[in-house]
């Protein structure tokens, strides 16, 4: 194919779908979105919908390091994702420095097949200082935890720490992200409930509602306080996107996510998938499912992203629940998922969709200034889709090392038929991207005054 090139389908916009329109894309920029094309060149993609990349704005790659960054994106770029913005928290590091930072870049431009954005975070003790230059090598963000997961890995920052990280990070102009759970309050459940580790549903009693509630409310008043642009991840519960509007109304600048597992699986689901659902924080109830739906079509959900954790079968086999790794791949299925349970059962529109997988992450990490949207002079991030083709997830057909998915077996409507990266080709039925095809993506950011 050549470096100009048009796609014929029904063009989704931000604001409305253009149907049987072109989108002209020369030397990886879309030039032109009409009703004629303007290159010979013609993919002809008539009755399917042409959608802006996805931003899957919450990955691990290197959680597991059987992962990393090329069978990742190779995941992603069989799902619709153009851009992951990958966590600081590998398997044997923090990404607190700017030089580990900067040595992430170098691997990334060598190994990814999509487009990546990088998070970076501080050191538990005396790492406000790395704040700046980080900020300075093109970190889209910085991610911390009122968690302690691993004292090494992924550690607990101390709320006076935190103080004065978020004081910082306000300098910067980027947004601060949080993992939302009181580690005391976790501690003491999982005290309480250990002896019933056979049970999976004992995961979800350990992580209470009121672990994830009070860990939210106080980062959102260090951000009341510090003006720093915050960030929720992954939220389980309506409480905590009604709490966040309080804050909006307020002042604070804060952004919250959900994930595809709140949206398709719940604590029922315990049981049969026992070690593949167990996540953190925990899934919850039917109820807080079917409610985070309207939640999300009243637009008062942020994003939704797949908290993609790759790790292998052997890290989910133990019977005690408390004994596996939490986490589950899903970057490839963030996409399929979200469309075939959202926007083909009507409970979404394409326009929320696209917004809630496109332009708000995009514009919330500083990469909105060329992604998130199609539009003239914005990177051809593009993906068609057959809405009209059923089929079944199959969680050996999928691209991640992990090797499962807790949404094997289901049933999806609209398939994945091409994705492309600027302009280039990375998925055709199959991944043909490759390793080196995928560029790092400094961020831009503007403080708000």
């Amino acid at each position: 194919m050549s470096s100009t090139f048009s796609i014929k389908g029904n063009i989704v916009l931000p604001t409305e779908v253009l149907f049987d329109s072109y989108v002209t894309v020369e030397a990886g920029k879309i030039i032109s979105i009409a009703k004629e094309p303007q290159s010979v060149d013609v993919i002809d993609a008539t009755g399917q919908y042409i959608l802006p990349g996805v931003i899957d704005a919450h990955v691990h790659c290197y959680s597991a390091l059987t992962e990393g960054f090329t069978t990742a994106t190779k995941s992603a770029a069989a799902g619709g994702v153009t851009t992951i913005i990958e966590m600081p928290y590998d398997a044997d590091k923090l990404i607190c420095t700017k030089d580990l930072f900067d040595e992430k870049i170098e691997l990334l431009e060598k190994e990814a097949v999509v487009d990546v954005a990088l998070l970076a975070t501080i050191a538990p003790k005396d790492g406000v200082d790395q704040i700046p230059l980080l900020a300075e090598s093109g970190a889209c963000g910085f991610k911390v935890s009122l968690f302690n997961t691993d004292s090494v890995r992924f550690p607990k920052i101390d709320e006076g720490e935190l103080y004065e990280a978020f004081k910082e990070i306000e300098k910067t102009g980027r947004p601060v992200g949080v993992h939302a759970e009181t580690d005391s309050i976790v501690r003491k459940f999982i005290q309480k409930y250990e002896g019933e580790g056979h049970d999976a549903r004992a995961h979800c009693k350990s992580r209470p509602k009121v672990a994830e509630s009070t860990a939210a409310l106080t980062v959102m008043e260090l951000a009341h306080y510090t003006n720093v642009k915050l960030h929720l991840y992954h939220c389980t519960f309506p409480r905590i996107f009604n709490l966040m509007e309080y804050y909006k109304s307020q002042g604070t600048n804060v952004t919250a996510e959900t994930c595809t597992h709140y949206l398709t699986l719940s604590e029922e689901d315990m049981p049969e998938l026992k070690a593949k659902a167990k996540i953190n924080p925990p899934l919850r109830s039917r109820e807080d499912m079917d409610v985070l739906w309207e939640m999300l079509a009243k637009d008062k959900i942020d994003m939704v992203t797949s908290d993609h954790a790759p790790w292998t079968l052997d890290k989910k086999q133990a019977e005690n629940i408390f004994e596996n790794s939490s986490g589950a791949p899903g970057v490839e299925a963030l996409l399929p998922v979200l469309y075939s349970e959202g926007f083909a059962r009507g409970r979404i529109s394409l326009l929320q969709l696209v917004k809630v997988l496109s332009e708000n992450p995009a514009n919330c990490f500083g990469l909105g200034h060329r992604k998130g949207k199609i539009a003239v002079g914005y990177d051809a991030d593009l993906v068609i889709l057959n809405p009209d083709e059923a089929w079944t997830l199959d969680e050996t057909k999928m691209h991640s090392a992990a090797g499962w998915s807790p949404y094997h077996g289901m049933e999806m409507c609209g398939k994945i038929k091409k994705t492309f990266v600027r302009g280039k080709e990375v998925f055709n039925e199959d991944v043909t991207g490759q390793p080196g095809d995928g560029s790092f993506i400094p961020a831009v950011h503007t403080r708000e005054v």
